[in-house]
């Protein structure tokens, strides 16, 4: 884990990537279909395909998706794409990032802080993967189909009350946080999430490209969520992480 990295939510954060012309995002229109490596971006769709691989079939969870070498041991997935990319390609089909938890000075003294929530648009999450008993075709399901209370009883955590609803329910959306941008002296801005691994989070770390709309503690006592592996590809098998640009109501009527 590269815990020098992360950007802890109960800190003053750095700056929200809150804008394409940040990440050097193009103003000029894209093709319905562009790739990058390890990523399809579907415009026309409003998705964007990343490339993944299965990391657990059990245990605790914190993450959904992680880059290599960082957390698989509390990931679902592994990626191999760079999350700043997949930061700009979910510019590129139309998403808005906002920041993910974050606490700013009140006064010049810090000394008291407030706490802001996550923001950004929500994003549908979903696992494409080939289909055990056709080969030529894959199945699609919602990213809380893998997804299950964990066995043990763990201490309350304010930010999943609403898990009584069941995985289908909390993980019905995230939010494109955006992770965050440093500044160090003599080097060139850093996006943290390429750095810390966190691409789609459970737990709050601050720093996540997407995140649910709660906050949620790291703390091993607060982590509620495991893998539920009925409907799971085997460890190691190739799947597409899919993120959809979630259509609100006036988008639709307009349509």
């Amino acid at each position: 884990m590269l815990l020098a990295c992360r950007a802890p939510a109960e800190q003053a954060p750095a700056e929200p990537a809150d804008s394409a012309e940040q990440l050097d995002s193009p103003d000029k229109p894209v093709a319905e279909k562009v790739e990058l490596p390890g990523i399809t971006i579907d415009a026309k769709n409003k998705l964007v395909d990343v490339v993944a691989k299965v990391a657990l079939d059990h245990g605790l969870l914190e993450l959904v998706a992680c880059t290599k070498d960082t957390k698989e041991h509390e990931s679902l997935l592994i990626i191999d794409a760079v999350p700043m990319h997949i930061h700009a390609a979910l510019l590129l089909i139309g998403a808005d990032n906002g920041h993910p938890a974050m606490a700013k000075p009140a006064n010049e003294e810090r000394t008291e802080w407030i706490h802001l929530p996550p923001r950004g648009d929500e994003i549908l999450v979903s696992l494409v993967y080939p289909d055990p008993e056709d080969e030529q075709k894959t199945i699609e399901r919602p990213i809380g189909d893998f997804l299950k209370r964990a066995e043990r009883d763990p201490a309350p955590n304010p930010g999943v009350e609403e898990a009584a609803d069941g995985p289908a329910k909390v993980f019905e959306v995230f939010l494109f946080a955006g992770s965050v941008l440093v500044d160090r002296e003599g080097e060139e801005r850093t996006y943290v999430a390429d750095q810390s691994g966190n691409v789609i989070s459970i737990s709050t770390f601050g720093d996540e490209l997407l995140c649910l709309p709660s906050r949620v503690s790291q703390e091993n006592s607060a982590l509620v969520w495991s893998v539920d592996d009925k409907h799971l590809p085997k460890v190691g098998t190739k799947v597409s992480l899919r993120l959809k640009l979630k259509e609100q109501p006036d988008q639709e009527q307009q349509e």
